[in-house]
């Protein structure tokens, strides 16, 4: 039997077969025996973190607006699951902390990607830090941005999770990067497995995971680089 040693996160949960970045989605990855979760953290206006991928609650609920302008009260009034299906009526944004209640009773490794490449978010790495030692999810936890100044706030403020730099773009020399802000490892797009990016990641031993894999062929490319995981939609794609 083929060994499978690279690591299969549901990206937004289960987000073909559910609303993305809600409970249902999170319930039905585990129930598909994925090994992690991704998902987008936001900040409310009264600093609650939240779980959605958008600054605009626009696409995702029948709201209008910024996730920062709503209170945590005001935000979970919004209908997150509408858009998918009318049988996901009133699925709600969910908070960070009401996650980690329902995730803390499984094994799955939790990669939470802090949205402040577009809003800066202020002490958004402080309260998502306090939430993961409150729920001792510290080695479950990963933390990525695209945003190289919050992987570098948070190896700053908690070195013991370990951190990711996301991107798409090619960078020359990104060992020293990651060095200069603290990251472990890099997420990158799946184009960027063909450049010579990849060649310099393996060369260095940086370890990475991989975004957005929804095909098998795809995955079994990640798999002969050695990748440490893969995102995808579809994390019942090689059961």
């Amino acid at each position: 039997m083929l060994a499978i040693n690279t690591k299969i996160f549901a990206h937004r949960g289960a987000s073909h077969y559910a609303p993305e970045n809600t409970l249902p989605s999170f319930q039905l990855a585990h129930e598909m025996k994925a090994d992690g979760l991704e998902l987008d953290v936001q900040l409310t206006k009264d600093l609650v973190p939240v779980i959605i991928h958008d600054e605009n609650v626009r696409r995702t609920t029948n709201g209008r607006g910024f996730v920062q302008n709503y209170t945590y009260n005001e935000l979970k009034q919004l209908d997150a699951g509408s858009w998918y299906h009318k049988r996901y009526k009133h699925t709600p944004i969910p908070s960070l902390e009401e996650f980690f209640k329902w995730v803390q009773n499984t094994n799955m490794i939790i990669n939470l990607e802090l949205k402040t490449n577009v809003i800066h978010y202020p002490h958004i790495e402080e309260r998502v830090n306090e939430l993961i030692n409150h729920f001792k999810l510290e080695d479950q936890t990963v933390i990525s941005s695209f945003n190289p100044e919050t992987i570098k706030r948070m190896s700053e403020i908690n070195s013991n999770i370990e951190l990711a730099w996301l991107t798409q773009m090619k960078i020359r020399k990104v060992h020293l990067l990651l060095n200069d802000i603290g990251a472990h490892g890099i997420h990158i797009k799946t184009r960027l497995l063909t450049s010579n990016m990849i060649k310099r990641i393996l060369q260095e031993k940086i370890p990475f995971r991989v975004y957005t894999v929804n095909k098998v062929k795809t995955y079994y490319k990640c798999e002969s680089l050695n990748a440490k995981a893969i995102m995808t939609d579809i994390p019942d794609l090689i059961q």
